[in-house]
Order: structure tokens, then C-alpha cells, then sequence
């Protein structure tokens, strides 16, 4: 009989991390089906199953996999979260809320992180698996990056936190070098980006300057030859293609980022990104592979096997999750369902 497994989504950019999993569900002859309770149910395909709440009960879930910081407790099912990005350096990024059975890491820093949480409080497991929003990505790369196009093309993306966001700061410059024709530009911002900064940028379309609303940012990576940035998780992704990025006051700048803090140095940060110095490029390498050392495409599969071996431990862990009540409430309301907790 086909497992069933529920893949939950709170936005948009679910569809493109889950849609890997979903792939390799279908590939072992199980079941996928969705729920959501934001923005994303609208762009599901003709072929993707959307579940109600009591659907979703009735259809009693093997697991329910995630890449949001929650999951609704009421769900049947191992509680599954696949992350929904790399580590920028952002202080939100390593912590749990208690939801979770099972966090399916990214890579090596990521894994170290959690496992010692793990150790510490009990009630949850950990298995380093990879990023599922990469594995097609990821089947696809080459081991060197492709050469500079003939005008180069630079993608501009930035973080939507306004202590994080460089967006306001480098917008003049942006405007200014999109106008002169030497680059084209393609920019695109997180989902929760001030609708104000996206119309600024909106308003620069022209002949040099498309404004991208692209699901998936990894679609415009081979489109382009680097990436400029603040400290948006989206660089780290773009890093694994092995072309250089550019940051404005990055929180975790090392050798393999060109990191300025004056919009005055950002033409001359981006003309040496494009000359692609070897010292950079060496470091760009080391990084993306100490990232995410899976280039095999199969962090899917891996985290469907790490539910299997969690599930055929028993499915417990060393001590039960936290009451949460706060956290369950505030679910409840948001999904609108105060129904009992179990099937």
C-alpha cells in the first residue's frame, strides 16, 4: 500500500523546495499531497493534490515534510522540517520551536549546529541529507563555471529584513549602472520584501534592467555570470555554481564573498567579480563544497530514507517535544481549525 506524505507549505517558495521531494515520493511509488496556509496553493499544478485540514486527517500522513519553522501538531505523522535556506549568518537561523521529530540538514556547519541542540534537549533527531530545492539544480551544474557573457549579466537579489536589506542603499547605484548598457541586470527579491523598495525597483525596468518574479531564484542562476547581494541565504545557493558574488555589509564575510560597506566601492567590487581573480574563484570553490558537499541531486531521496530509518527506530525520541501551547494556539488560529489533537 502507497505511503502517504504530506508536504506543508506557509509560502510560496515551498513549491520549489518540496517539489524535488514530491518528485521522488512519485518516483517510489508513494503518495504526495499538499497543504498550505499562506500564499502558494494558487500556483499548484494540474497534477498536485490540495488536502482541507480534515482531508489532511482523514488521509492520516506518514510524514508531514516542511521547509517552514512550523508545522501544525494536529497533522498525523512524523513532523519533518528540510530548512528553507542556507546559514547566512542571520542569529534566527539555528534554533527549534519544538515542532519537529526530525531536522534534515543542509550540510557539515548546519548538522554540527543542530546536533548539539539535539543532544541537549532530546526531542528531536537530526540527519544531514542536503537541500532538497537543489537537486535538479544540482544534476545540472558544471564543475567549472561557463565564461563571462558578451555583456555579462548580473543578477541582483536581496534579503527583505530592513537591518539586513541593502536594497535601499545600493538602489541609485544600481539605477545608475543599469542605465549606461555596459551590464545587463536581472533583480529579484525575497517574497516579503517591502511592496515600496519593489516598485522602486520595478520602475527601473528598461532596455538593461529586467525585474524578475521568478518561484524559483535558482531558474536565473545560469542565467547569469554573479550575483550581488547582502546576506540573503540565496547567495550561498548561488555560490554552488562557482561564480562570485558581491555583498553589501555581509554579517558573515569571508574569502570567497567580495563584501564592500560604501555604495562608492560597489562598481569597482563588481568589475572584479567579473575579471574572476583566481585567488576568489579558489575560495568561492572551497566554500560551496564544505556548503553543501552533495552534488548528486539526491538530497531527496535521502531525506525519504531518513524518515524511514526515524520511523524504524520506533519513531521517538529521547524525551517528548515541549507543551508549546502559545505556538499551538497561535496555529491553530492562523489555520483556523480547533478541532482535537489526534485522529
Amino acid at each position: 500500500m502507497p505511503r502517504h506524505y504530506l508536504l506543508y507549505g506557509s509560502e510560496r517558495y515551498a513549491l520549489a523546495i518540496l517539489r524535488p521531494v514530491q518528485a521522488a515520493i512519485r518516483a517510489r511509488g508513494d503518495e504526495a499531497a499538499w497543504f498550505f496556509d499562506g500564499p502558494g496553493a494558487e500556483d499548484l499544478a494540474a497534477d498536485e493534490t490540495l488536502l482541507t485540514v480534515q482531508q489532511v486527517r482523514e488521509w492520516n500522513p506518514y510524514a508531514v515534510i516542511t521547509s517552514s519553522n512550523a508545522v501544525p501538531h494536529f497533522f498525523p505523522g512524523v513532523k519533518v522540517e528540510t530548512f528553507h535556506g542556507f546559514d547566512a549568518g542571520k542569529p534566527r537561523h539555528i534554533y527549534v520551536r519544538g515542532f519537529f521529530d526530525l531536522y534534515c540538514t543542509t550540510g557539515p556547519r548546519d548538522t554540527a549546529a543542530f546536533s548539539a541542540l539535539s543532544k541537549e534537549l532530546g526531542h528531536f533527531s537530526v540527519v544531514e541529507t542536503g537541500f532538497p530545492k537543489i537537486d535538479p539544480f544540482m544534476s545540472q551544474l558544471h564543475d567549472q563555471p561557463e565564461p563571462v557573457r558578451e555583456p555579462p549579466v548580473i543578477l541582483y537579489h536581496s534579503t527583505f529584513s530592513p537591518s539586513w536589506s541593502a536594497a535601499g542603499i545600493l538602489h541609485d547605484e544600481i539605477k545608475r549602472l543599469s542605465q549606461t548598457g555596459e551590464w545587463r541586470w536581472i533583480v529579484t527579491f525575497h517574497p516579503k520584501m517591502d511592496p515600496e523598495v519593489v516598485a522602486k525597483y520595478r520602475a527601473l525596468e528598461g532596455p538593461y534592467l529586467r525585474f524578475a518574479d521568478d518561484d524559483n531564484i535558482l531558474d536565473l542562476f545560469p542565467q547569469v555570470d554573479m550575483m550581488c547581494s547582502d546576506t540573503s541565504s540565496a547567495l550561498n545557493e548561488f555560490l554552488l555554481t562557482y561564480k562570485p558574488v558581491v555583498t553589501f555589509k555581509n554579517r558573515r564575510p569571508g574569502p570567497q564573498l567580495l563584501d564592500i560597506d560604501d555604495p562608492a566601492e560597489f562598481e569597482g567590487a563588481i568589475r572584479t567579480a567579473l575579471s574572476r581573480p583566481p585567488a576568489l574563484m579558489a575560495a568561492v570553490r572551497e566554500f560551496a563544497d564544505q556548503l553543501h558537499p552533495y552534488r548528486d541531486g539526491k538530497s531527496s531521496d535521502r531525506i525519504l530514507d531518513a524518515i524511514d530509518a526515524f520511523v524504524a527506530k520506533g519513531a521517538r525520541n529521547r524525551r517528548p517535544k515541549p507543551m508549546n501551547l502559545w505556538r499551538k494556539i497561535k496555529l491553530r488560529k492562523r489555520i483556523g481549525y480547533w478541532g482535537p489533537a489526534r485522529t
